[in-house]
């Protein structure tokens, strides 16, 4: 993998230029590659799945490392002529797919044990988050990198001004560390925010289907409004007896409420 042309001989050669509407910023810094990577801990016989690799700099770092095998998604004809390119260099050890991630299920795409490494396209990094918390425990670990903004929501503490139904949702399912923070000027082009990782390990036990619809539901009235005290939010959804059965008082507000507050609020649902 040491004869591989430069990453910005890539982009020139197979017209990468970021195109906005597919949310892409191409990090092209190999050290920062690598402690992406690193942040995912031992991969040694992991079957890792990357999301949006465009020219491939998270790829490479990847391959380096000791996992079993890379499997790329790309929806971007010209960054899938790129990763092809370096198909021929890794062999077996990447396959690239040609498809659009929010229409795949990725567990089924790869054996266990399995993770997702990747440094998601901004435009739809928090639904592709969602959409994979649906079936955490098949997942080994996350180690995802988003707009420093979304990871602040992520990993936000009740009673912050970042803590929202994102960070509910992946807290109730994952154990949640904010890694890295990586500045504009590591990626082409620079994007007009930091960025950072954010390492999310499943916890052993996965919420029913039913269970974690209505965690959907109530994080969702209680978010959508949340200047609201909670017996105006949850009105739809039983509103006083709900959080009376639930021990919780009518007056609060969605930001207060823990974790498990929430989790017991869905159970009564």
């Amino acid at each position: 993998m040491h004869d591989l042309p430069p990453l910005r001989d890539v982009i020139a050669r197979h017209g990468l230029s970021a195109r906005r509407g597919l949310g892409q910023h191409f990090l092209l810094d190999a050290n920062i590659c690598a402690r992406i990577v690193r942040q995912a801990g031992d991969i040694a016989g992991r079957h890792i799945v990357e999301v949006g690799p465009g020219p491939g700099g998270l790829t490479r770092a990847l391959l380096a490392s000791d996992a079993a095998d890379v499997t790329a998604v790309e929806i971007d004809a010209r960054a899938i002529a790129a990763m092809n390119e370096l198909r021929a260099h890794a062999g077996e050890r990447l396959r690239v797919i040609d498809a659009d991630a929010l229409s795949l299920d990725l567990a089924t795409l790869v054996p266990a044990p399995r993770q997702i490494i990747a440094n998601l396209p901004y435009n739809v990094g928090t639904p592709l988050l969602i959409g994979w918390l649906r079936q955490a425990a098949a997942w080994e670990r996350f180690s995802l990198m988003f707009q420093e903004e979304v990871a602040d929501r992520i990993c936000a503490a009740p009673s912050s001004a970042a803590y929202g139904r994102l960070s509910v949702l992946a807290q109730w399912l994952c154990e949640a560390e904010f890694r890295m923070r990586i500045p504009p000027a590591a990626f082409v082009p620079p994007p007009k925010v930091f960025s950072a990782v954010v390492v999310l390990t499943p916890h052993a036990i996965e919420p029913e289907h039913a269970l974690f619809a209505a965690m959907e539901r109530v994080t969702a009235a209680a978010f959508g409004q949340r200047r609201k005290m909670l017996r105006g939010a949850l009105k739809a959804l039983g509103g006083e007896p709900l959080l009376e059965r639930a021990k919780i008082a009518p007056d609060r507000r969605a930001e207060t409420l823990a974790v498990a507050e929430f989790e017991r609020l869905a159970r009564l649902l």
